[in-house]
């Protein structure tokens, strides 16, 4: 990584690593008491109301991408560009009817994946886990490598030794609690999150010259403040459907819905979806004051942080460290639980050993949640490329598959044809359009796709699915 000088001395953010790791540790262990069975360990025992149920989805929500790529957005794409990462919001908002839907057709459901099998058949299933995983994955990586960069920018400490803490404090607290533990410790990250916005948004509103920033970035940016720049129009619209297909496909979503008591899901996801709106206009405002407050910023997603430690001080930089830290727990742990769940449930019981008793599943999750850590920490020990072109590579994959999701929970005549083909055609032409035009444009392209092949297919389908057949009970 290129030098970049950091905002706290070495040993404070040592002191607050290590405190911050030993805290959630103890959490997840304490609240993962609770896991006693198989349900406790992956849907919480079915019992999430409507305080925790809000504060898990948008602590979830709240991850790397928003705390880091919301400023780097505003740094590449400008106003529109800040703007178009606060869209992802709508992805909570449309599923909140969803998770609804999905909690009174599916209440012994597991999985996405359990509703792709029922729904569209084996060959869509197949298809749909192989998006699904290595979408998680993917994201896996994004956050790893964003708590590196985290570390490395506010407290000097190498970028490896970063990522390396915070996937390992996730993998022992998610590996001991499930996702009794997750949800625990994601409604004390949300409030630590909440907080730590509120501060740092009253920090540089108290030192930003607003017309200072608007002259520094007329002379020196002017294509950041100029409202027809298509990329980032198009990146409005690329974001918006990214946050929806992310969402609506999400073993992490879905595990949430089912998770809920009956009747919270709904409310829990639109509540969400309000509070979070406003979290990436914020962080992303900061970063077009990095001009006009002589910040040099060497990497577009170190600005988010480098620009709140330089407004707030040594203080604020504790806090800021704080936010960032438990915005990036609250998500791996999330995705650790939800990918091991679908890999666990999908693959091994289903396809592998369909008698395993609920301690050898157990055990099985266990060793994937440590494989998944595992993983995530090989690839990103290179830090390869900027947390933009990592995660949207898979944008295309997880918006073709929002309109198979919406129509199969609502409309009996959506196919699995239809479904099937969707996905691969939505995919394969969002790839070549990711290539060939721009990262920017991968995930419309391909949700617009998957959108007509789904809409004709259904058109002219003869099928009439019987909403029972998602119970599995």
């Amino acid at each position: 990584m290129e030098h970049q000088s950091a905002m706290l001395e070495s040993w404070i953010g040592w002191v607050l690593l290590a405190a911050l790791g030993i805290l959630w540790i103890y959490l997840g262990v304490f609240w993962g008491r609770k896991a006693k069975s198989m349900d406790g360990f992956m849907l919480a025992g079915r019992n999430v109301g409507l305080a925790l149920g809000t504060a898990t989805a948008m602590a979830t929500w709240i991850t790397s991408n928003t705390t880091m790529l919301a400023p780097q957005f505003a740094l590449e794409l400008g106003i529109w560009g800040m703007i178009a990462y606060s869209t992802a919001s709508f992805g909570l908002l449309l599923f909140a009817p969803l998770a609804k839907r999905i909690r009174e057709l599916m209440p012994k459901g597991y999985t996405s994946g359990d509703f792709i099998r029922l729904r569209y058949g084996k060959s869509a299933w197949y298809f749909f886990l192989a998006i699904s995983i290595f979408y998680g994955f993917t994201w896996l990586i994004s956050m790893g490598m964003a708590g590196g960069i985290l570390m490395y920018a506010l407290a000097g400490i190498p970028y490896e030794i970063g990522m390396t803490a915070i996937l390992l404090v996730c993998v022992v607290y998610t590996l001991f609690g499930g996702l009794y533990a997750v949800i625990g410790t994601d409604y004390i990250q949300s409030l630590i999150i909440l907080i730590g916005i509120v501060i740092v948004g009253l920090g540089v509103l108290s030192v930003a010259d607003f017309s200072q920033i608007h002259t520094d970035l007329f002379k020196e940016k002017p294509m950041l403040i100029n409202l027809l720049l298509p990329a980032s129009l198009m990146a409005i619209f690329n974001n918006l459907l990214f946050g929806i297909g992310e969402i609506f496909h999400s073993n992490v979503w879905w595990s949430r819905a089912l998770a809920m008591r009956e009747g919270v899901g709904k409310k829990a996801y639109n509540l969400a979806g309000l509070f979070w709106f406003p979290v990436p206009i914020a962080a992303g405002f900061i970063a077009l004051a990095s001009g006009a407050l002589g910040i040099n910023v060497t990497s577009p997603d170190m600005v988010g942080p480098l620009v709140a430690a330089k407004v707030l001080g040594k203080i604020g930089s504790i806090v800021v460290f704080a936010v960032f830290f438990c915005s990036l727990a609250s998500s791996i742990d999330s995705l650790l639980a939800a990918t091991s769940d679908l890999i666990t449930e999908d693959i091994y019981r289903k396809l592998i050993n369909p008698k395993a008793d609920e301690k050898k599943l157990r055990n099985v999750s266990a060793g994937i949640i440590v494989g998944l850590g595992i993983a995530t920490w090989a690839v990103c020990m290179p830090h390869i490329g900027t947390l933009a072109t990592v995660l949207f590579f898979a944008g295309p994959m997880v918006g073709s598959t929002i309109w198979p999701i919406a129509t199969g929970l609502y409309w009996k005549r959506a196919s699995a044809g239809g479904a099937l083909t969707a996905m691969i055609v939505g995919t394969a032409v969002g790839l070549f359009s990711y290539f060939q035009l721009g990262w920017y444009t991968a995930s419309l392209i391909g949700a617009a796709v998957s959108m007509i092949i789904t809409v004709v297919f259904s058109a002219f389908s003869k099928t009439r699915f019987e909403w029972k057949r998602l119970n599995e009970a």
